[in-house]
């Protein structure tokens, strides 16, 4: 199964997310990925979804979003065009003799050291996906305590505001 990334405008109104994740849900697929937020203009919101499909699956789940009434626009984000980034948290355990070799490995992947204890470091990385997984395989060895990964979050590259099409069909609808 191929990987997707999809940006898809909504109207800022509570239940849009459930409708929106329901119907992937209802298709039996996983959404790998979600992350929900603002946007410019507090009235749309901006969904992330990362999903594995195969086909003409991704093409009827997408033509099923357009008909949710909420839903704005939907884009699929490809790659090469498109920054995408991830936030990780991960605490590491990091004490006299280890804690050298946790910054050395954060600087290399330019994490910032977020908080500082006797017997651990957490550490912040902000990147795509690969980096991410490259850092956790790197500070592995000195034992993970605890992480938390957010969702993708993704723009498309280029001048180009998926946004302003968007605001026009709230701005018919009212």
């Amino acid at each position: 199964m191929s990987r997707h990334t999809l940006s898809v405008l909504v109207e800022n109104k509570p239940g849009v997310l459930a409708r929106v994740s329901g119907l992937f849900s209802r298709r039996g697929f996983n959404i790998e990925s979600l992350a929900v937020g603002p946007t410019e203009h507090p009235e749309i919101s901006r969904i992330t979804i990362v999903v594995a499909v195969e086909g003409n699956a991704l093409e009827q789940v997408t033509k099923q979003l357009n008909k949710l009434i909420n839903v704005l626009k939907i884009v699929e984000l490809e790659s090469g065009n498109a920054v995408q980034r991830e936030l990780l948290l991960v605490k590491v355990r990091a004490d006299e003799n280890t804690r050298r070799g946790v910054v050395e490995t954060a600087e290399l992947f330019k994490a910032k050291v977020i908080d500082v204890g006797p017997e651990a470091l957490t550490l912040e990385i902000v990147g795509p996906p690969a980096k991410l997984e490259a850092a956790l395989k790197m500070l592995e060895p000195y034992g993970i305590r605890e992480m938390v990964q957010s969702g993708m979050v993704a723009l498309g590259r280029g001048p180009r505001s998926m946004t302003q099409a968007a605001l026009r069909s709230v701005e018919r609808s009212a």
